[in-house]
């Protein structure tokens, strides 16, 4: 005996049957799913807007290598004075001054408790976190683009479907009411072959209304209406081949789980970071400055500085507030530990859930194709059957819906094959373009990184902007 397989072969002879049973304008303009997910890729406003934040994310390190570098400071001040000087001798004195002073100064912190070392690696830790949570998004965005795909085919054939419902419905009472005037069937068979008729107008107009909301949903989340769609691939080939595999990789490799033990390491980095500011600091400041002064009473009209001075600052308490802040870094990262072990949970659950659902959704394919061969031979048996009088029209129409609820099933059951399968690629992190292999650049967000990080000046951002 043979037995059935449940791979891409399957699934997409189904689809071919029922998902383009509507004529094609043409093969150039069908649409496929990678293609459709390299356009949400480029274009899904959720993802760029994510993209954006990690740019700004990179820039924290940028700020945090500043406090290595010296700061620099320019000062000029000039201004019109008066000046009314009452003189010993009881002669008054009057003149009007410009006096001016021009300056530079220059700090440079040599020593601040490990500071800046640990705030580096503080903000090197959150783009590294800030990349994972951009992983994660991307993910969601593909998973959705697949949902919105296939929830604009599946809602195509089903609108098929419940037309050819329909015409047969149509058909049925045509055939009834002859019957009737002939006097071979009854006004309660025209009666029941005519409300069939407006209950498959309902479902026809109801498919349709999900049809546009879908149709909705696919330009919102992909950037386009959608065309003409061809049949959707399952991804079988890049899922784990057991369920311990899926569970392994899930815990190992999901961004969110990734991106929540890089949190943990910033707030254990944040520690050192509170605690530097009860160690002593030292900078050395240089400053040179030229001043005018055409005062009288002075005895120098010109004055020029430069000075070079070490300065060392020991605290000694400062009301607590060193130390209230030790103590919160301290209780943030027990949290960030906590929310850790409850991400993994959430990922080993998720993996579980789209595994047994993924393996659940074959089971309903197979199910399906079976019920819909074995309506479509039960129709046309009660067909043959009520042509020579065994069969009424109610049982003729009975049928037909059996056939109809069973093609809607299978339609769902194809639909969520397909979405379970690329959930269960999300589960355990790899639903990505190099996984797919799908015809569009892939985001690096560490060439933003590399272009700001040693970057000592500059408004402009890498982009132009």
């Amino acid at each position: 005996m043979t037995r059935r397989r449940s791979g891409v072969g399957p699934v997409l002879a189904t689809w071919t049957t029922l998902a383009l049973c509507c004529a094609l304008p043409s093969a150039a303009s069908a649409e496929a799913l990678p293609e459709a997910l390299a356009k949400a890729y480029q274009t899904n406003p959720q993802l760029n807007a994510e993209r954006a934040r990690q740019r700004a994310t990179d820039e924290n390190v940028p700020q945090a290598l500043a406090g290595y570098r010296p700061q620099i400071v320019a000062s000029l001040s000039a201004g019109l004075q008066s000046v009314r000087n009452l003189l010993p001798d009881n002669t008054i004195q009057t003149a009007n001054l410009k006096p001016w002073v021009i300056g530079v100064t220059v700090t440079q912190t040599l020593f601040n408790g490990f500071r800046t070392a640990n705030n580096v690696r503080a903000a090197e830790l959150q783009v590294q976190s800030g990349r994972e949570a951009l992983r994660n998004v991307g993910q969601g965005v593909l998973l959705d683009a697949v949902t919105a795909y296939t929830n604009v085919l599946a809602n195509q054939s089903l609108v098929e479907a419940q037309r050819s419902n329909v015409a047969f419905l149509r058909e049925t009472l045509s055939v009834t009411q002859r019957r009737l005037n002939a006097g071979d069937v009854t006004p309660t068979d025209s009666a029941q072959a005519e409300a069939r008729l407006n209950r498959g107008l309902s479902d026809l107009n109801a498919a349709e209304v999900a049809l546009a909301i879908s149709q909705a949903t696919y330009a919102q989340v992909i950037g386009n209406s959608p065309s003409q769609l061809r049949p959707a691939e399952v991804v079988d080939r890049y899922l784990p081949r057991s369920r311990e595999d899926a569970l392994t990789m899930a815990i190992r490799q999901h961004p969110a789980v990734m991106a929540a033990g890089f949190d943990v390491d910033v707030a254990s980095t944040n520690i050192r970071v509170a605690e530097g500011a009860l160690l002593p600091s030292a900078t050395i400041q240089g400053s040179a400055s030229k001043s005018r002064n055409n005062d009288p009473t002075l005895g120098t009209f010109a004055e020029d500085q430069a000075s070079i001075v070490g300065n060392v600052t020991v605290p000694i308490y400062d009301g607590g507030q060193a130390a209230a802040q030790t103590r919160q870094a301290k209780e943030i990262t027990a949290q960030s530990r906590l929310v850790l072990d409850q991400v993994r949970n959430q990922a080993r659950t998720a993996a579980v859930s789209a595994w047994v659902a993924n393996e659940g959704a074959k089971i309903a394919v197979s199910a399906s194709e079976s019920e819909v061969k074995a309506a479509t031979v039960a129709l046309q048996g009660v067909q043959r059957e009520a042509a020579g009088g065994q069969r009424t029209t109610v049982d003729v129409l009975n049928s037909q819906a059996d056939l109809i609820q069973a093609k809607a099933r299978l339609i769902g059951a194809l639909r969520d094959r397909v979405i379970a399968s690329y959930t269960l690629l999300s589960a355990v992190g790899h639903l990505d373009v190099k996984t797919l292999s799908l015809n569009t650049p892939d985001y690096l967000p560490e060439v933003h990184y590399q272009q700001v990080r040693d970057a000592w000046h500059g408004l402009r951002t890498p982009s132009g902007q």
